[in-house]
């Protein structure tokens, strides 16, 4: 490749010191190998063949003293790494709601990391700041929530959770006189915060960077799916005292239920409760409208967190915080020193709406991935992944062995396996664990109300109905050879 200098002129780049520079060769032998990896995953093993702890053995030992030339290194990774992928970004891998990565905003991913912008200012990358703007309009109106409210692009849900958090600890406490920015926790106003008994993990890690201890959580009950059972939710802000926090979730983790929001947020409201919506996945679930009635009430909260990398299908990693309350956000995250030169007027500032500085430009997928979707697609996506969902639930529950453990709303099927003979606990597992080594399809083992369980979650563009017939088959001839290996 070549650079221009001041002249305008291009000029051969030269290497560095004793190694010859083949960067234009390399990068065209890469783009190769990707290829040939996203051709192979409609028939390649779902699984990966290899342990963690065999890739590094074979990539691992001693760091070498002289460098390799990179055409090397990256062919001798590639190679070493290979046998250490899963395919998740293909059809048929349903675990941990893993989306795969649109073509559009795999190709953006890609520019991203060649054009290796730093996120952190307008000034420093205009092209970021424009596109994260762009971004936050479009999905602040696919998803119904308030136009005033003001986004920022992270990691994933777990940052999101943080993100929206911090701005919820800044509200509720500066409504009580306290500067928590300036001052800390110490001499705060103690602030009640309630979650379900469902609540994600993620959710109460973010919470304990915060500062507010897991322990102090208020749980409230849930009932056969794993909603917030409204009564219970309702007794819990009458009892809470001074600031409050109120966690609901849309879509839950493991039956894609959502809590009754429409029913509960008022009642917070009447109390002066932040409320906080975890809803990395089922968020997207408002595009549809016979969701209505799991969805309702969810735009009457006051802040959102969702995954990008779940259901909108962008490349890993991709997290996404909606605020309503615009001041709150930015004074939770806000970015201050002389030497970072802030954006004047309107212009957008990334770093002002989250954690973290030094960042990638997290909003060119983004972009481009709803921008060849269309409002029409995204629906489409979700609508079919949910039918997908229905039709594996159907397939398998033809088995007699086989129970579906929730009312499939959403995209996650939860299934349990029994034998005659056999604890079901330890079959679920063990049909689980060969489904995987199997190989046509992937799904993780879970634990539902004390019951382990698979499950098994639909998320990905590139899923075929065809896919869901090949697995549904695969899943029945592993449990049957379990259950007569069993017997």
């Amino acid at each position: 490749m070549s650079g221009a200098n001041s002249d305008g002129k291009n000029t051969p780049r030269k290497g560095l010191p004793g190694m010859p520079f083949c960067e234009s060769t390399m990068l065209r032998e890469t783009v190769e190998r990707a290829i040939r990896w996203l051709e192979d995953l409609p028939s390649r093993r779902v699984g990966a063949w290899a342990s963690a702890e065999e890739i590094r053995k074979a990539l691992g030992g001693t760091l070498n003293e002289e460098g390799m030339a990179p055409s090397d290194v990256v062919a001798a990774f590639s190679e070493g790494a290979a046998s250490g992928l899963t395919g998740s970004p293909g059809p048929r891998y349903f675990g941990f709601v893993t989306g795969g990565a649109l073509p559009a905003s795999l190709a953006a991913d890609w520019l991203a990391s060649a054009w290796d912008q730093n996120a952190v200012l307008a000034v420093s990358s205009p092209a970021a700041s424009a596109a994260e703007e762009i971004v936050s309009e479009w999905i602040i109106d696919l998803l119904g929530l308030p136009p005033e409210s003001s986004a920022g692009f992270v990691t994933g849900c777990q940052m999101a959770n943080f993100t929206c958090l911090a701005a919820a600890r800044h509200e509720v406490l500066r409504r009580s006189g306290h500067d928590v920015e300036k001052d800390g926790l110490q001499g705060a106003p103690r602030v009640t915060v309630i979650a379900g008994e469902e609540a994600h993990a993620t959710l109460l890690v973010a919470l304990r960077m915060l500062g507010f201890g897991t322990g102090n959580v208020l749980s409230v009950p849930a009932d056969g799916q794993g909603r917030m059972i409204p009564e219970k939710a309702e007794d819990a802000l009458r009892a809470a005292s001074g600031p409050v926090i109120l966690c609901l979730q849309a879509g839950n983790v493991n039956t894609g239920a959502f809590d009754p929001c429409a029913r509960i947020i008022p009642a917070a409201r009447a109390k002066g409760a932040w409320v906080h919506v975890d809803g990395a996945f089922g968020l997207w679930g408002r595009m549809l409208p016979s969701l209505k009635t799991h969805t309702d009430g969810v735009e009457l909260a006051d802040s959102w967190a969702t995954d990008a990398h779940k259901w909108l299908n962008v490349p890993y990693d991709s997290g996404i915080a909606v605020v309503r309350h615009s001041a709150a956000h930015r004074a939770s995250m806000a970015l201050n020193a002389p030497y970072y030169i802030a954006g004047e007027g309107e212009v957008r500032d990334p770093s002002q709406w989250v954690p973290e500085s030094s960042r990638r430009a997290r909003g060119f997928p983004l972009y481009c991935g709803l921008k060849s979707l269309g409002r029409k697609g995204v629906r489409e996506m979700v609508e079919r992944n949910c039918r997908q969902a229905r039709l594996m639930a159907l397939l398998l529950s033809e088995d007699p062995m086989v129970t579906i453990l929730n009312d499939v709303v959403l995209n996650q099927v939860l299934v349990r396996f029994s034998c005659p003979g056999s604890d079901s606990d330890a079959f679920t597992r063990t049909v689980t664990a060969q489904v995987q080594e199997e190989g046509t399809c992937w799904a993780g083992g879970s634990v539902w109300k004390g019951m382990a369980a698979m499950r098994i979650s639909v998320s990905n563009w590139f899923t075929s109905d065809d896919d869901i017939f090949r697995s549904a088959e695969a899943i029945r001839s592993v449990l049957g050879k379990a259950a007569r290996s069993g017997r």
